[in-house]
């Protein structure tokens, strides 16, 4: 043995090992940093990882069989001894070998240095809770049964759940998740305890039924083991109407008793508190939030509709109980939404927001639920970063269960390019409402930013399962090989078949479609699509648009100059409408400036164009700025100034942003451009490698 060990020291045996140990480490480490850059597939850092393990046995065995001789490679047992150069070939290994040790100490410091955003954007939590250890002290209200001969008291019972999973979420001892997760449970279907426990990551659920007639309630209500399906505790409450806040809060009591949860002082008082003492407007409340939580996804164009409609209710609730807190809190968020998003971007809007935030402030100015409503607004209607932060913290900090005070925050990172951070806040949030659409949407929207096509149809696949028939949801999902790599097909067929199954599901795919429509020069198709978009305009990526622009693209893109100069003519009056009030309302007169550009109004589109980047900085709003960037591109490349336009457009493609290889490939609005070999350039910079 002691001779065989002594050869295999001779033939280098043990110098090879150690280099190639440290060369694979060193390909590892390059591959699962470099890879993701080039959007290479995962699989293939575990195929090298499986070749670099099956190559160290082949490695050994071809340093003992063979040795290299200034000959060339001849077997070991053909060189004599005396005439080797082992020693010589040893030396150069241990050259090479600390050579490879640098250069992967240094990868390992660039690593520590530079983290890329690869890891998925939605963390297992978010999708499988089950798969951590669930906590004991915690629980998911579902979705309470209405078995009122009245149908309408539906939002009633919906209302009752929803009070006492509040009530709950305000006690720290408990995890507790948030309503937009729950209430994908609907009563109606039979339920399958263990496997909601599972989906929701919690050891306990709550479900029951309410009644309600002459001014009688009954509220059943019961609590159950979400590992096991055992009762733990259940009780029925007949009381008068009035008490119902009562039954809430003593409902809410006896769970946090019966899971062992450790209740505050001021928890106490703050379950034991009435929202109102008007019931006819808690019933115009809570009819409020329904309709606010149905504008909640992200590419649903029915958000607007929803939103006034949920604001006119919460007035009439306000105008009968000017003391309702809840009511201005959930207003403000209505108002904060139609401003931020562009829908109705107006100083009449923010004022509006304005008035509910004092309102709030005036009735509860320490309360934890006032500190967000404050720092949520401080965000969406003024961009004050700094201030918002401070309200939202203290808000996480007092509200443990409420995932919407780190939710903003990590919007807040986004805004601001700091992309770890959003992610990380993001997934905090699904911990608590691992089910949202909103936020699930969201993040993979940040993939479409970041041009992570396959993490993008990834995360969508799992959102799809949450609401299969909806019908945005699964044309964003068939967008992506468009968007990535230029291929109409599947969103067509997608599209096709939305359409034949439902025609009324054309509206929320409305401006899918007319992109197809005009990438495939269908100039029919994109005439029906341009029918299906809301009369009052449409938010998109944060920028209002009136429906007489998608009027006049259509008809610009079939070479209708005369149609597209009376559609143009009439959308720039809408937009100069919008701006009297807001001059330095920068995201609206990028439109302006690209209306001028269709109009022919070359001066007035450039000096509008620059101007709307001015008020829009990157630095400000990473998201929007880019966007104005972007529009700024094709300002100049309407208008005949194709340097200027090719320079914006390469800045532009080298940041995220919604601007794809498949937009610019194909879309009618860069043709302009198309036969610069520049351009060609930039369009092959984005294309799938």
């Amino acid at each position: 043995m002691k001779s065989f060990f002594a050869e295999l020291k001779r033939r280098n045996v043990y110098k090879v090992a150690v280099a190639y140990a440290v060369l694979a480490w060193l390909l590892i480490q390059v591959a699962t940093q470099v890879f993701p850059f080039f959007e290479i597939p995962k699989w293939t850092v575990r195929l090298l990882v499986l070749f670099l393990i099956l190559g160290f046995p082949v490695a050994l065995i071809w340093a003992w069989a063979f040795e290299i001789t200034p000959e060339g490679i001849k077997r070991a047992d053909d060189v004599d001894p005396h005439e080797s150069v082992t020693p010589r070939t040893g030396r150069k290994l241990i050259r090479i070998t600390a050579v490879l040790a640098v250069a992967a100490a240094a990868s390992l410091v660039f690593r520590f240095l530079h983290p890329l955003v690869t890891a998925p954007l939605v963390s297992s939590q978010a999708t499988a809770p089950a798969a951590t250890a669930i906590p004991e002290k915690s629980i998911g209200v579902l979705p309470f049964a209405n078995l009122s001969d009245d149908k309408e008291n539906a939002f009633f019972a919906d209302g009752v759940q929803d009070e006492i999973l509040t009530n709950l979420a305000r006690i720290a001892d408990l995890k507790v998740i948030s309503r937009t997760s729950v209430m994908q449970y609907k009563t109606g279907a039979t339920r399958n305890l263990r496997e909601i426990g599972k989906q929701l990551g919690v050891a306990h659920l709550l479900e029951g039924s309410v009644q309600r007639a002459s001014g009688k309630v009954r509220v059943i209500a019961q609590l159950i083991d979400a590992r096991n399906d055992a009762h733990v505790w259940a009780n029925t409450y007949d009381r008068d109407l009035a008490d119902i806040f009562a039954i809430q809060s003593e409902i809410a009591k006896a769970i946090a008793d019966q899971l062992q949860a450790r209740l505050s002082p001021r928890e106490k008082a703050a379950i034991e508190q009435k929202p109102t003492n008007d019931l006819a407007a808690y019933d115009l409340y809570v009819r409020a939030k329904a309709l606010a939580d149905l504008g909640t996804p992200t590419f649903d164009t029915r958000v607007r509709s929803n939103l006034l409609e949920a604001a006119g209710l919460l007035e009439q609730a306000i105008a009968r109980d000017p003391s309702f807190f809840v009511a201005y809190y959930h207003l403000a968020e209505v108002h904060d939404r139609l401003y931020f998003f562009g829908s109705d971007h107006t100083p009449a809007r923010l004022a509006l927001g304005d008035n509910a935030v004092a309102a709030a402030q005036r009735l509860r100015p320490d309360s934890a639920e006032t500190h967000l409503t404050v720092g949520r607004h401080l965000y969406m209607g003024y961009r004050d970063y700094e201030r918002a932060r401070k309200e939202l913290a203290l808000a996480a900090r007092a509200l443990p269960n409420d995932p919407w005070a780190v939710a903003y925050i990590g919007f807040m990172d986004r805004r601001q390019g700091r992309w770890e951070e959003h992610v990380q806040n993001l997934n905090r949030a699904l911990e608590l409402d691992p089910r949202n659409l909103f936020m699930l949407q969201e993040l993979s929207v940040s993939y479409l930013l970041l041009r992570r096509y396959p993490e993008m149809a990834a995360l969508l696949d799992q959102i799809i399962t949450l609401a299969p028939e909806d019908p945005a949801l699964r044309v964003a999902r068939a967008s992506i090989e468009f968007l990535s790599r230029g291929d109409t097909r599947p969103l067509h067929t997608a599209i096709d078949a939305i359409l034949a199954q439902n025609p009324s599901a054309a509206r929320p795919v409305a401006i899918q479609w007319l992109t197809l429509a005009l990438c495939e020069r269908d100039s029919a198709a994109a005439a029906r699509a341009v029918a299906n978009i809301p009369t009052d305009g449409i938010s998109i990526e944060n920028t209002w648009f009136p429906h007489s622009w998608f009027e006049a693209i259509a008809a610009r893109a079939r070479g209708d100059s005369a149609a597209a100069r009376v559609q143009f003519t009439a959308a720039r009056e809408q937009i100069e409408r919008l701006m009297r009030d807001q001059p330095e309302y920068g995201e609206p007169l990028c439109v302006l400036g690209m209306i001028d550009a269709g109009l022919g109004r070359k001066v007035e589109a450039i000096q509008e164009g620059r101007r709307g980047v001015e008020l829009v900085p990157e630095a400000k709003d990473v998201m929007n700025g880019v966007n104005a960037r972007r529009h700024l591109a094709m300002i100049y490349a309407w208008v005949g100034e194709k340097d200027a336009a090719l320079e914006e457009l390469s800045a532009v493609t080298k940041r995220p942003g919604y601007l794809s290889y498949g937009r610019l490939k194909l879309h009618p609005e860069w043709d302009p451009l198309r036969g610069d070999p520049r351009f060609d350039e930039i369009v092959n910079s984005l294309a799938p490698k």
